[in-house]
């Protein structure tokens, strides 16, 4: 097999791109953009936007940085990839012109609108068919522009996730796939088809949901234009789409029940995956179809999201710390604090309705502030301790419904490069933590070729896989780190 895979995965802090050897699954470049974290705009509180243009800007900037590196490689591309922001919406007109910035995955506007169509369908309905309340997600967003733009909800032809506005820009073709729609709650999960008990509750006309393709499929082939602003052979076919958990958990090999994934980007996640499907009353976890799901052979993924993880550490470097200190300084200044952080409590909640907390908006919160003894060492640890806690806390729940959870797969990068909070997370919640040298857009590259039909299977296709490290748990430091999650828990309940 000769050529190259390229995946992209398209975050709301940057866009990431990567160049596999088709042959070997070995990793040839990579690229991001921009250099620093894109801005997310908030118009009011509470809200989240991004223009979906500048994804595209940065999809293009991203894969010039790796034709300048690997020119050859890029016009032997076989397949393309694609790993995006869950729960996001985007919407376009006749002639696939957004009328309106994104809504995020963050934004928490429609919150109100997901718990009155709970009440007004019933918790039956809504955790047998979707699984899950409506909640904050895709399909909430949309009733609130219908209710809030009409003239904007009127011009609608396609309401889209962000990778299917990408995947469009790129094969002119609006489509989607069931396991995004399971994310938006657009699917029925007894009929196996789009949500239509939910859009008729809301009155959106079934007409605006895309057409469904399969996660690994030919899904379009690269245009003209794009492959133009993209510095591209056209007629690539886009092979694979997926958003950015489930897919971290598959460039994880996180395929099968009892393997669990975890992130600690923007956000903090942990992904468990799972045969049965499982439904939260309370909405603090959420269930949607892996990437892998078949209707013979059924995968879920069960998703904790703590919206303030990484979020909360990129304020503190740009509100707190000096100039020029990057996130490596951080967590070593982070580490010379004690457990505990001398008794300071930081709640990471200030990005957004927390569905952890039943889409409520607390806010962040510290607790414990001596003037006199802390200092921004103990800030720092005790923002990496706050997200610890938080993915603890909401693990506890997913333990509650079932879920095995002895070991978590991580990519080795953002706060899993810090030693302190990998060691944290595996103490508290009990369990050997793997890091290994991969990301999302190395795994949409290798599952593009997977959708290709360039591999046999998920094992073929994630061969060049490393583990880098392992933690295990230390039982010297569990009882500190209980009672400081004792009393972090005390600080939540306030």
């Amino acid at each position: 097999m000769a050529g190259y895979l390229l995946g992209y995965d398209i975050g709301s802090s940057a866009i990431k791109a990567a160049l596999v050897e088709a042959d070997s699954g070995a990793l040839m470049g990579s690229a991001v953009s921009p250099a620093d974290e894109l801005p997310i705009e908030g118009p009011r509180p509470g809200w989240a936007e991004q223009h979906p243009e500048v994804w595209w800007a940065h999809v293009c900037a991203a894969t010039r940085q790796l034709a300048a590196a690997h020119p050859a490689a890029l016009r032997a591309v076989k397949a393309i990839g694609l790993s995006y922001q869950m729960h996001g919406l985007v919407l376009v007109d006749r002639a696939l012109r957004v009328l309106r910035p994104a809504i995020l995955w963050c934004d928490s506007r429609a919150a109100d609108i997901g718990r009155r169509a709970f009440e007004a369908l019933g918790e039956a309905v809504c955790l047998q068919r979707l699984l899950n309340s409506p909640g904050n997600f895709t399909a909430s967003k949309l009733k609130w522009v219908k209710d809030n733009e009409p003239d904007v909800f009127a011009r609608v032809h396609k309401a889209m996730l962000p990778g299917d506005y990408v995947a469009l820009r790129m094969t002119g073709e609006a489509v989607t796939t069931p396991a995004g729609l399971s994310e938006g709650i657009l699917w029925d999960f007894q009929t196996e088809s789009v949500a239509e008990v939910l859009l008729a509750h809301y009155g959106i006309p079934a007409a605006y949901i895309p057409p469904v393709v399969e996660v690994f499929s030919a899904q379009g082939a690269l245009q003209a234009p794009a492959a133009a602003d993209l510095g591209l052979p056209a007629g690539i076919p886009l092979a694979y789409r997926s958003g950015d958990q489930p897919n971290n958990a598959l460039s994880l090999n996180v395929l099968e029940p009892g393997e669990v994934a975890a992130t600690a980007g923007t956000s903090g996640v942990v992904y468990a995956v799972s045969d049965t499907p499982r439904a939260d009353a309370q909405g603090r976890v959420n269930t949607f179809l892996h990437v892998n799901h078949q209707r013979q052979r059924p995968r879920y993924g069960t998703l904790l999201c703590i919206n303030g993880a990484g979020s909360l550490y990129r304020w503190l470097r740009h509100t707190v710390m000096p100039l020029g200190t990057d996130y490596a300084d951080m967590n070593r200044l982070a580490a010379t604090a004690p457990v505990g952080a001398d008794g300071l409590s930081l709640l990471p909640f200030g990005n957004g309705a927390e569905r952890l907390l039943q889409n409520r908006h607390t806010g962040a919160r510290l607790d414990g502030l001596d003037f006199n003894r802390h200092t921004r060492a103990h800030l720092l640890r005790a923002a990496q301790e706050g997200i610890v806690f938080a993915l603890h806390h909401g693990l506890r729940m997913m333990r509650s419904l079932g879920l095995e959870t002895r070991t978590v797969r991580a990519a080795a990068g953002n706060l899993f490069l810090s030693p302190l909070f990998c060691s944290a997370f595996a103490t508290l919640t009990d369990t050997r933590l793997e890091l290994y040298d991969t990301d999302g857009a190395q795994g949409a590259a290798r599952a593009a070729g997977l959708g290709a039909g360039l591999y046999g299977d998920a094992t073929e296709a994630l061969r060049g896989q490393r583990q880098l490290r392992a933690f295990a748990p230390d039982p010297s430091a569990l009882p500190a780190y209980g009672e400081a999650y004792e009393r972090w828990c005390s600080v939540l309940e306030m």
